[in-house]
């Protein structure tokens, strides 16, 4: 679709309140991990910490 280049930004989300929307609610909770891969580019992790 694209040819990505160095220092392009991929930004991804969902919109607020998503999580709370489902039956029974969903929250990222303290230690999940978050992965996101992108084949040829790399990949990166975060994992959810307490504010």
């Amino acid at each position: 679709m694209m040819t990505l280049r160095p220092g392009d930004v991929i930004a991804t989300g969902t919109p607020g309140g998503v999580g709370h929307a489902r039956k029974p609610p969903r929250y990222l909770a303290e230690g999940e991990v978050v992965v996101t891969e992108i084949e040829g580019v790399g990949r990166l992790e975060n994992t959810a910490r307490k504010a």
